[in-house]
């Protein structure tokens, strides 16, 4: 997941180094041509040609506005996600420490083993029972919560695509 947080952030640099200099083409071409044009309009076409010059200028201040605000989502979008991941890395590692001391069979009277237990369970509660809990002795294979991590690994993956679509916006020039 970090990787793809890099990538996000790598896009968006592209994306808006890309984007600054085909608008700095484009707006070199543009003034020229008004430049050259305008040495050859007649006297009473040169209201309607600063006209049209105003247009593109307004335009283009518009175009980069919207970049921008558009660039600012993505960021958002993109750190919003990266709270979101550590959350969900806290998660998993509080249900795989949970696993882990069910299957080694820790005493549940130990303050580690009832601390873990007591954080795990408002996340786990909901996967309780699923299916059976096949044991040895002490020693439990907790498959509700195989079960449950997978449920929260595909949320996680679901809530992470919705904030891509967010960020990886395609942008037009």
């Amino acid at each position: 997941m970090p990787d793809e947080t890099n990538n996000v952030r790598l896009d968006e640099e592209r994306r808006l180094a890309s984007h600054q200099e085909v608008k700095a083409s484009i707006d070199d071409d543009v003034n020229a041509r008004i430049k050259s044009e305008s040495a050859r309009v007649a006297p009473e076409e040169s209201v309607q040609v600063a006209g049209v010059a105003h247009e593109l200028k307004h335009k283009a201040v518009n175009e980069a506005v919207e970049t921008e605000r558009e660039l600012g989502r993505g960021r958002s979008a993109a750190r919003v996600s990266q709270v979101l991941d550590y959350v969900f890395y806290l998660i998993y590692g509080v249900i795989g420490l949970q696993f882990l001391l069910r299957l080694m069979g820790a005493r549940s009277g130990n303050g580690f083993v009832q601390f873990i237990a007591s954080i795990s369970w408002p996340l786990l509660a909901p996967f309780e029972r699923i299916v059976g809990t096949p044991s040895v002795g002490s020693v439990q294979i907790q498959l509700s919560y195989l079960f449950a991590l997978i449920v929260y690994i595909s949320l996680h993956f679901a809530i992470n695509g919705m904030f891509r679509l967010i960020a990886h916006r395609k942008v037009t020039v």
